[in-house]
C-alpha cells in the first residue's frame, strides 16, 4: 500500500469509531481547531493547555476516545510521552495530574494528563 494510502486509512481509523461527536479532544487529534501540537505520534498527542495558570501547562491525552478511569488503568504510552514532554519543558521538576469528576473540576471526558511546570508549584492541594 503507497505511504499516502496507509496515512489516510490511519487517519480514517482515528476520525472513526474512537472519536466522540461533541469531544473537545477528539475533535483536535482530528485537527480540527488549532492547538500548539508539541509531540503526536500514532497514539499520544501532547500540546499547550490554552490555561496559563503556571508557564508550562500541556496536556498528554491519548488519540483513542478513553475515559480518564480506563486511561490510568493502562497509563502506557501515555504515561512515557507525558514523562518525556516533562523533563524536556520543565527542567526544575514537573507534576503529572489529572482531575476525576466535577468537584476535581475535570471538564472533559476524554482521558487527558496535565503536565505541570516552569515555576516552583508549592505545596499539593
Amino acid at each position: 500500500m503507497p505511504a499516502g494510502g496507509r496515512k489516510q486509512q490511519r487517519d480514517a481509523s482515528i476520525r472513526g469509531a474512537s472519536v466522540r461527536y461533541g469531544c473537545t479532544f477528539c475533535q483536535l487529534v482530528a485537527h480540527k481547531g488549532e492547538p500548539e501540537i508539541l509531540y503526536e505520534d500514532d497514539e499520544v498527542m501532547v500540546f499547550r493547555n490554552r490555561l496559563h495558570w503556571v508557564p508550562v501547562m500541556l496536556l498528554a491525552i491519548p488519540k483513542r476516545h478513553v475515559t480518564q478511569e480506563e486511561l490510568w488503568q493502562n497509563m502506557g504510552r501515555v504515561g512515557e510521552i507525558a514523562v518525556r514532554m516533562g523533563q524536556e519543558h520543565c527542567l526544575g521538576g514537573f507534576r503529572l495530574v489529572s482531575n476525576f469528576g466535577l468537584d476535581a473540576m475535570q471538564t472533559q471526558q476524554h482521558g487527558h494528563v496535565h503536565i505541570l511546570g516552569g515555576t516552583f508549584l508549592g505545596e499539593y492541594a
